[in-house]
């Protein structure tokens, strides 16, 4: 697999057909999202940083848009970084908290381009992070 084509590790629709080039990729389904918390456990994961896994949906290439689980352990943290582009959050169990204040689940955030920002999850958390551009490490 290149690093043009997108990547999820384990699919979230059942019988879903392997990953294609983006432009002739068949739409992603993510069945029951408000629940996917409850079922975690069975994704792929990797370690993405100390304490916070990911599992990737899609990525187009190293720097451009993606989307992807991120699974915070309690007291876990993501160290100052940048969003070149926009980047949506949903919570979907837990919370997380940054400069603005507390996001608890249900609950979703716009990081708009230029934001700074680092992130603690005092009590672990289950986001769905969907990004135009990824974001760069500050620390």
């Amino acid at each position: 697999m290149t690093d043009d084509q997108p990547q999820s590790g384990k699919s979230l629709a059942p019988g879903a057909p392997p990953p294609l080039r983006i432009g002739a990729m068949p739409p992603i389904v993510i069945p029951d999202l408000l629940t996917l918390a409850n079922r975690a456990d069975s994704l792929r994961w990797e370690p993405f940083l100390d304490g916070v896994d990911r599992h990737w949906i899609y990525r187009a290439d190293q720097d451009g848009p993606a989307a992807a689980l991120i699974r915070f352990q309690p007291g876990s943290r993501v160290p100052l970084h940048e969003h070149p582009g926009y980047e949506h959050i949903f919570v979907l169990s837990g919370s997380q908290t940054d400069k603005n204040g507390i996001v608890r689940a249900g609950s979703m955030i716009i990081n708009l381009p230029g934001t700074r920002h680092s992130i603690v999850s005092e009590e672990g958390c289950l986001v769905l992070a969907i990004y135009e551009k990824r974001v760069r490490f500050l620390e």
